[in-house]
């Protein structure tokens, strides 16, 4: 199978988990308390990718100068549109209870869809990257973006449901990031061929930041809000799962 494919199936695949989660959160009455639970530990999935996968592959490939320009540009980046999407409403788009309805705050549906677009794309392109090392796709990242996308797909999908929309609003929504998802890693893969090891090295600590940007900004509230007693111990063992992975 071509290289090219390959990324796009392996981001279609990650981003897929939106898609289940969306499914559990709509059709399977899970207590907020259990989808807090849940989001914690995808929040240390993705937590440990990022430190042992992404911010250690940049720095192996371009140096500390472009991995941590490249990060602190995507954490800038990302806090910076998520902040104009929270005053469209936005802002709680991950949260299983507290997001507001299309008569509470008009057009916050669409930033709402923006949003997490912006929240998959990074995930998405370092995927499609990691074929550019001239190895296999970084299995790893892949099942942390995976695991971690189940609860982020879960608790938004209970919150959208909390707020009225259709059904239809929230299948469609989580099915076209999904193939977004996939656009993304090939895009990735294509675009970032024959680029420098420092480029590369940028592109990755980029999405890196803008990753843990995400997590502190959206994942965290989430779990904290209705687990804050064992929310550190769930996140640990998300944390030790996903270096556990990496190390085997």
């Amino acid at each position: 199978m071509p290289e090219w494919s390959q990324a796009g199936g392996w981001g279609l695949l990650a981003g897929s988990a939106l898609l289940l989660g969306a499914a559990l959160g709509w059709f399977v009455p899970v207590p907020r308390r259990v989808i807090a639970s849940i989001m914690a530990f995808g929040a240390g999935v993705l937590l440990s990718a990022v430190s042992f996968e992404l911010i250690a592959e940049a720095h192996e490939q371009g140096g500390l100068l472009p991995t941590a320009v490249g990060a602190a540009g995507g954490a800038v980046a990302y806090t910076g549109a998520n902040v104009l999407l929270a005053r469209r409403g936005a802002r709680h788009r991950k949260r299983s209870g507290a997001q507001p309805s299309e008569q509470d705050a008009p057009g916050s549906g669409s930033a709402i869809a923006v949003g997490a677009l912006l929240d998959g794309i990074p995930e998405s392109v370092v995927i499609g990257a990691s074929l550019l090392t001239g190895g296999p796709v970084s299995l790893v990242t892949v099942v942390a973006v995976f695991l971690s996308n189940v609860p982020e797909g879960l608790s938004s999908a209970a919150g959208m449901r909390r707020a009225g929309r259709s059904s239809r609003y929230v299948f469609a929504l989580w099915a076209g990031i999904a193939l977004v998802s996939g656009l993304a890693a090939l895009a990735g893969y294509t675009l970032l061929g024959g680029a420098p090891p420092e480029v590369l090295a940028s592109i990755t600590a980029l999405a890196a930041g803008a990753i843990l940007a995400m997590i502190t900004d959206t994942m965290v509230p989430e779990a904290f809000e209705d687990a804050h007693l064992l929310v550190g111990l769930i996140t640990v063992a998300g944390f030790l799962t996903a270096f556990a992975l990496s190390h085997s």
